[in-house]
């Protein structure tokens, strides 16, 4: 299977724009915006509950700790929330406030809790419908950790960042390109 397709910038804006004529607006925007600056999985965005982000205040929490069950490699590991993603839950709190701190993060049009599989056909759903022809719920995750490795980010960071045991899994995600080229020959 081939490696999924990176998101630039200009790509992200597309699919948010795309997301702003959905039904579900601001949850695909959110959705889609936790792949690409968090780099977390689509497994691991269907499980997320309210109580994993937001404190009972609805304070954004700076840390979300995955349990295990949580996680595709069943180990316990935290991500981090920028300042952009957590401006974004900021403005997604209307959708959830007054849910129960364990009902899900994100659901579906019939209020259920999303799979694995569903969140990944709603990406799939999204990016075709944007124009964005070979971008998947895996191209979020490829971008951030592409994108960090471009800013010189040790590859053993981006493991951790990644909730990979290995840095040559970590590696495999890693696209060289001209702005990672440029960025090495500078170092000489």
């Amino acid at each position: 299977m081939p490696a999924a397709k990176l998101i630039t910038e200009r790509d992200l804006k597309r699919a948010l724009g795309h997301c702003s004529t959905r039904r579900h607006c601001l949850r695909d925007q959110t959705i889609i915006q936790l792949s690409y600056y968090a780099g977390l999985r689509a497994c691991e965005i269907a499980t997320l509950t309210v109580g994993d982000v937001y404190d009972v205040g609805g304070t954004v929490r700076s840390t979300v700790t995955l349990s295990a069950q949580q996680t595709k490699g069943h180990r316990a590991r935290v991500f981090y929330l920028n300042q952009r993603l957590a401006r974004v839950f900021a403005n997604y709190w209307p959708v959830v406030n007054g849910r129960d701190s364990a009902a899900p993060l994100f659901v579906t049009q019939q209020q259920t809790a999303f799979s694995a599989n569903t969140i990944s056909q709603l990406f799939l759903s999204i990016y075709h419908s944007a124009g964005l022809i070979g971008c998947s719920s895996h191209s979020g995750r490829r971008s951030f950790i592409t994108r960090l490795a471009e800013q010189g980010v040790a590859v053993h960071l981006l493991a951790a960042l990644a909730g990979h045991r290995s840095i040559q899994t970590t590696q495999r995600y890693i696209t060289v390109n001209e702005a990672l080229l440029a960025r090495a020959v500078e170092l000489a």
